[in-house]
């Protein structure tokens, strides 16, 4: 009986019920499950060296059956496991000093693959930096017994019971049947513009990668063609699913197609008191393009620390309320609120206007009487934060919707907010900056605008890396610069301290600090603290009640205090380039210049923090921490649900993001629901791949 992709794993060669049950731990249940369990890595055992061939000094890969094993003892009391390879040109002796537990993992007779550098001592010996067992002692299975001549070797995920060497097994046993079984969905039209193989022969590459010692074979690389197919038709789906949301977000319903009056937006642009940035121009014609066509605007905009997004986000609102609308910005914060408050009112105060601000910590009667304001249209502009979306909260003519840090808000209370009115515009805000194929990867249902100049008299943040050596001077300058009427913010990774953890922590030096930085007033946040709590000592802080504020990364976003000149980072090789980032955008937001100290006795993070406090383009650290950490926190960032890559290398694939979001737009312009017989394939498997989107393809 021919094998389907929906067959149970358990039916395969070599597998039945008990493996089965060991497979489900992988999350491999079906045929399907099994052919995208890909390999992990691989080692080119084309470049293996022949024993005979090492010579001292060396990097070398050996391969060789285990021939006698043993303990040795030291004066020194260090238990070394040494074992004696054999391959058919020779011996040689492995030895991994401290590491006795290997003689209950390596026996006499396996197969064992070793890397490492070779030294000498009473001969030649090699110290393995890994080793791997490619065959068993009593193994029949002698697929692995070539692996000199030449093989690329996959070595899969594996799970307790279940070794790599059994999984490569199964799948070298099974692999051409399943393959036959494999329907490639993807429009070969589609396949074409992304340069990729096609799906049979990808896996194929995946799994079974060529020899380069058998020409006319490709190189041993040529796994990554399969690779690069599997990430495009993830990153395809993906974009699948979110050109369907934004197709249902901006062309479901019909926009409001506001009318550019050039009242208000001419009045603040020549009320301003700076000029505009070329970003600030260029992201708000876009945004006013899209709030005067008849499509609905779903749009981001993305700008570093200081990049003055809410003045764009301004000219947005007052095109709203010119064209006898009410906009709306929430924000993820009161303090957040309030700040944004504060900056409208500033700006708006030449043209006469004052936006409302709804909050928690309002009285009830306060709050009533600003509820009131929103439901009789009388307030036209209005600055809150969860409170905008509670039932009680309703509005006349709501046109425009502005989510600031709209990462903090989950898809729920964005949608409560956009539920209000009918069909308004949105405008989500980040202060993330984010390197463009991960935006379009993880907002792809979204026009994207980016702001990546900074307002004129805006100075860098100067930034050094200095050791705890330097602690009393930069204690020292904490005082002098408090003494001078200014502040400061420490910043801790961890609230309280550790056994298991060499780190400073928040609460602990709070309480030192005080001390060491009397008569400078000190200041506690962290994350365990209630919302409230928290937010008063922040008002503290920005009121200049507080002069050196403790932190965890609970300032990371939401605070704006002009006054604040100096960031000191405890421990900062902790940190993500992207959040270090982040944290030294508490400073440097007045005229006084700012400073960033980073305090680390981190010797291997050195170069890492060097390179970070030389930059100070936002996009560009995020780049740098993409490279560094990969999709990781980046991508954690979308709480829309869904968002798995487990083939797709943004700093590699780049292009493919591209060309999926284009051929995604293209195939769903003729087909919205995917529903045309020879797209039937392709829907499944997104509906398979994506709960959303089974939701996505069948409104409508």
């Amino acid at each position: 009986m021919a094998l389907r992709l929906d067959t149970p794993v358990q039916f395969l060669k070599g597998v039945g019920p008990r493996r089965a049950e060991q497979f489900a731990r992988l999350a491999v249940h079906t045929v399907e499950n099994l052919l995208y369990h890909t390999p992990h890595r691989y080692l080119d055992a084309t470049s293996v060296t022949p024993i005979a061939r090492v010579t001292v000094g060396q990097e070398v890969t050996l391969v060789g059956r285990v021939v006698s094993k043993g303990v040795l003892p030291t004066r020194k009391r260090l238990r070394i496991f040494r074992a004696i390879l054999k391959d058919e040109t020779g011996v040689i002796e492995c030895a991994w000093p401290g590491q006795a537990f290997l003689d209950r993992a390596i026996e006499v007779g396996q197969l064992l693959l070793v890397t490492g550098p070779v030294k000498y001592y009473h001969g030649r010996q090699i110290a393995p930096r890994e080793q791997i067992v490619l065959e068993e002692a009593d193994s029949t299975d002698s697929a692995d017994s070539t692996v000199t001549g030449g093989r690329v070797i996959p070595i899969y995920p594996a799970t307790e019971g279940l070794s790599h060497r059994v999984v490569r097994r199964i799948l070298a046993d099974n692999l051409d049947p399943m393959l036959d079984a494999v329907d490639d969905v993807v429009p070969p039209a589609v396949q074409r513009a992304a340069g990729v193989v096609s799906l049979c022969r990808a896996l194929e590459l995946v799994h079974r990668p060529p020899a380069a010692a058998t020409p006319p074979a490709p190189p041993p690389g040529d796994w990554e063609q399969g690779r690069r197919r599997l990430a495009f038709d993830e990153l395809f789906d993906l974009q699948l699913v979110v050109a369907r949301a934004r197709y249902l977000a901006t062309h479901a319903t019909r926009g409001q197609q506001f009318e550019n009056r050039r009242q208000l937006t001419t009045a603040l642009k020549d009320a301003l008191p700076f000029e505009l940035t070329a970003g600030q121009k260029r992201a708000t014609r876009e945004i006013i393009a899209d709030m005067t066509s008849a499509k609905r605007m779903h749009r981001l905009l993305m700008g570093d620390v200081g990049a003055g997004k809410t003045v764009v986000a301004l000219f947005a609102m007052l095109l709203a309320v010119e064209n006898d609308g009410q906009a709306v910005l929430m924000a993820p914060t009161e303090l957040l609120a309030e700040q944004h408050a504060a900056t409208l009112s500033r700006l708006l105060a030449p043209l006469g206007l004052v936006p409302d601000l709804l909050i928690g910590r309002l009285s009830n009667g306060e709050k009533r009487a600003v509820r009131a304001r929103i439901a009789s249209g009388e307030t036209r502009l209005v600055v809150g934060t969860h409170a905008l979306i509670e039932e009680t909260t309703a509005f006349q003519r709501l046109g425009l919707v502005v989510i600031d840090e709209q990462h903090r808000f989950g898809v729920e209370q964005r949608a409560a907010l956009i539920d209000k009115g009918e069909a308004p515009e949105v405008l989500l805000l980040s202060a993330t900056p984010i390197p463009r194929t991960l935006a379009l990867t993880l907002y792809g249902d979204l026009d994207i605008s980016e702001l990546r100049d900074k307002p004129p008299g805006r100075s860098d943040v100067k930034t050094g890396v200095r050791s705890s050596r330097s602690r009393a001077r930069i204690y020292q300058f904490l005082r002098d610069e408090c003494a001078a009427g200014r502040q400061a913010y420490v910043v801790y990774p961890v609230i309280d301290e550790s056994e298991q953890l060499d780190l400073k922590a928040a609460t602990r030096m709070a309480g030192e600090l005080a001390k060491t930085l009397a008569p400078a007033t000190v200041g506690l946040v962290h994350g365990r603290m209630k919302a409230d709590e928290r937010d008063l000592v922040m008002r503290r802080f920005r009121d200049r009640e507080i002069g050196v504020l403790v932190a965890t990364t609970v300032i990371e976003v939401g605070i704006d205090v002009p006054n604040a000149t100096v960031m000191v980072i405890e421990h900062p090789e902790r940190f993500g380039l992207a959040q270090l980032h982040q944290l030294r955008g508490r400073v440097g937001r007045g005229a006084d210049e700012s400073h960033c100290i980073l305090l680390t006795d981190n010797v291997t993070a050195a170069q890492r923090l060097k390179t970070f406090a030389g930059e100070t383009d936002g996009f560009r650290i995020a780049e740098l921490d993409l490279k560094e950490r990969g999709m990781g926190e980046l991508a954690g960032a979308r709480q829309s649900g869904g968002i798995t890559l487990r083939y797709t290398n943004l700093e590699m694939d780049g292009d493919l993001v591209g060309v999926a979001q284009r051929e995604a737009r293209a195939l769903l312009a003729a087909d919205p629901t995917l529903g045309r017989r020879d797209h039937a394939g392709l829907r499944k498997r997104i509906e398979r791949r994506y709960e959303r989107g089974v939701e996505l393809f069948r409104v409508g």
